[in-house]
């Protein structure tokens, strides 16, 4: 039998919409989030449907493109429209929309089964961890020093290169997004870079781009000295060795994503170079 919510429009989400989209992540038990929709409804496309009973959102969804690649986050239902099929219209919608183009996100164990039926295929895996660093054992030996305007066509550079597709729009807004931007260079220019930006009561280590370990541990060692935060992230969990380090500097584990892929194999670029994302929810 049809639901009345197979009627309501699906429309686009504007900056405007913020407020609805962190009510929408509190109402399902998630942080408000409200920096981080914020950067996601500018640099990206949302999707959401109206609910016809108050001023909040059905559903809600956000993409961010890389030139032919699209990744998806923020996926949400409001809790007392779950378990409707809402959610999958969003996702069929949305899907139609990109066509044939490969798409990626970011799926917990409930949400794996839906995304599996709608073609995706798990190619990755992140494991979060959260806490205060404090710092145990030789301390890392590469040098880092705070970003400046003129490191940032080198910072788009390498980004480019490790991740595989330009991503200029949503890098260019670090500075003012994040709290904190480092990088790591030698005699032959840039090494890596990383970002610490404000999401409720942690700081967000994101992106992490770095040339080996050593260079990621002495970019995090870098930016947890300068707050008093927690800090999380998102670890590709091949980078072994990081998340070791993090564990024995402070941090504990608190959860696994599934990366998942449509109409591609994998991610592009060199996952060997790229430890974490900016965000799980822009891939």
């Amino acid at each position: 039998m049809p639901s009345p919510l197979d009627e309501l429009p699906i429309r686009r989400l504007t900056i405007d919409d913020l407020v609805s989209c962190a009510d929408l992540s509190e109402n399902r038990g998630w942080p408000r989030e409200e920096h981080k929709w914020g950067l996601l409804l500018t640099a990206g496309r949302g999707y959401g449907i109206d609910d016809p009973d108050d001023k909040g959102l059905v559903t809600a969804c956000v993409v961010t493109e890389y030139a032919d690649l699209a990744a998806i986050g923020m996926v949400l239902v409001a809790e007392k429209h779950a378990r409707q099929g809402v959610g999958r219209r969003l996702m069929r919608h949305v899907l139609a929309e990109l066509g044939d183009r490969p798409v990626t996100l970011h799926a917990t164990p409930y949400g794996r089964p839906l995304y599996e039926e709608l073609g995706f295929e798990t190619t990755g895996r992140a494991e979060m961890v959260r806490g205060h660093f404090r710092p145990s054992g030789p301390a890392p030996t590469v040098a880092t020093r705070p970003a400046t305007a003129e490191d940032l066509p080198a910072i788009l550079r390498l980004d480019d290169d490790v991740f595989g597709r330009d991503r200029t729009h949503v890098i260019t807004r670090l500075p003012a997004f994040a709290d904190q931007l480092r990088v790591a260079e030698d005699s032959g220019g840039l090494i890596g870079y990383a970002a610490a930006w404000p999401n409720m009561e942690t700081h967000v280590v994101g992106p992490l781009v770095a040339r080996d370990t050593e260079t990621a541990k002495a970019l995090i060692a870098s930016l947890a000295a300068g707050t008093d935060r927690p800090l999380r992230t998102d670890v590709d969990v091949r980078h072994e060795e990081l998340l070791d380090w993090l564990k024995a500097n402070g941090l504990e584990p608190i959860a696994f994503n599934a990366v998942m892929t449509r109409n591609i194999p994998g991610l592009p670029g060199d996952w060997t170079r790229r430890f974490a994302p900016l965000t799980v929810a822009a891939g």
